[in-house]
């Protein structure tokens, strides 16, 4: 019988895409159902990612950094404020416009966030038998590489 020929690109990415969505929607499902404390939509949370990383910024530029609407933007940080998750300021660049920061409660919200998700992912891969973690660690640069490909790269 001969080798089988490795899968087309287009299999591989309907795969990828399928694994990614299947992940994304598990963790949140797995995260509020373990973490019932956690009700933070998804777009917030990029939002104080963005924030943890770019700050302080206007709102428009932070609208361009993660590909939305400056209105979606606008509505989300407004919600954030209410919650106390971040607050706007004078934008030191340009004292005629306002910029928005992180605040304490935010980044630890948002650190809250990221050690619940490290936890069932780290409970997940614990489950696996050695050779699929082997083959996840070996599969982590090639997943960065792709994100940087699809645009991740130029939000740093």
């Amino acid at each position: 019988m001969p080798p089988k020929s490795p899968p087309s690109t287009g299999t591989d990415a309907r795969l990828l895409t399928e694994a990614v969505t299947r992940l994304r929607r598990a963790l949140r499902t797995s995260i509020r159902t373990d973490y019932p404390w956690e009700q933070l939509p998804v777009a917030q949370v990029e939002l104080l990612q963005a924030l943890a990383d770019h700050s302080p910024v206007r709102i428009g530029d932070l609208a361009a950094r993660q590909r939305l609407a400056t209105s979606t933007v606008s509505g989300l940080v407004g919600q954030m404020m209410t919650a106390g998750l971040v607050a706007r300021a004078v934008d030191p660049a340009d004292r005629r416009a306002s910029a928005v920061t992180l605040t304490d409660t935010g980044r630890a919200q948002l650190t809250a966030w990221a050690e619940a998700h490290e936890r069932r992912l780290g409970a997940a891969l614990d489950a696996l038998p050695p050779a699929d973690r082997t083959a996840l660690r070996a599969a982590l640069p090639a997943l960065l590489r792709i994100a940087e490909l699809l645009g991740d790269d130029d939000q740093d």
